[in-house]
């Protein structure tokens, strides 16, 4: 039958090499017992072993698989080498120019953009000096207000201090004047 085995012999057809079993008197070459047990043998070789076809065909699909897997891959490397190609050719170049282009607009916006920032930083910094100009004039004239009014408050301090030492001299003579017409009326 089909499979991986060791086929046995049909009828009393003795296995080759088969050492010291004896054969059967049915079996004797030539007789027509053999014959058609060789006929047997045959008829059931070809009607229940099916190894040899289902070998030339494994043999076939495997060929026509190879062949067909082998094509398929030259044509997905084909494929391959001409996109690869077509890149280089065509994508690589137009890819660099717009790459180019881009670049330098975004160069030139950054320029503008760093121009820009410098203007508003020499502004600030122009306001700052300003502000600051400003602050140390205000500070000069607030000094100098102050020392103005110190001085001021120092003569009117003084002028009140004058008036003062007046105002006491004054009463003191009007109460020396009283303590006198006291002691005039003190001797009535």
């Amino acid at each position: 039958m089909s499979g991986g085995g060791t086929e046995t012999p049909v009828g009393c057809e003795a296995a080759p090499g088969g050492g010291g079993k004896k054969r059967d008197s049915l079996g004797t070459p030539g007789s027509p017992a053999h014959v058609i047990i060789k006929d047997l043998g045959e008829i059931h070789s070809r009607l229940l072993d099916h190894r040899p076809v289902i070998q030339g065909e494994t043999r076939y699909f495997v060929k026509e698989f190879e062949e067909k897997r082998g094509l398929r891959e030259m044509r997905v490397l084909e494929n391959l080498k001409n996109m690869i190609h077509e890149t280089n050719e065509h994508m690589l170049p137009m890819c660099g120019e717009t790459m180019r282009e881009s670049l330098d607009q975004v160069l030139q916006r950054l320029q503008a953009a760093t121009d820009s920032v410098c203007r508003l930083q020499q502004r600030e910094q122009e306001r700052k000096k300003i502000h600051n100009d400003h602050l140390l004039a205000s500070e000069k004239q607030h000094i100098i207000q102050w020392e103005e009014f110190m001085k001021g408050q120092h003569s009117k301090q003084a002028a009140v201090d004058e008036e003062h030492r007046r105002a006491v001299g004054r009463l003191r003579e009007q109460y020396a004047e009283m303590e006198k017409d006291l002691a005039k009326f003190s001797t009535f």
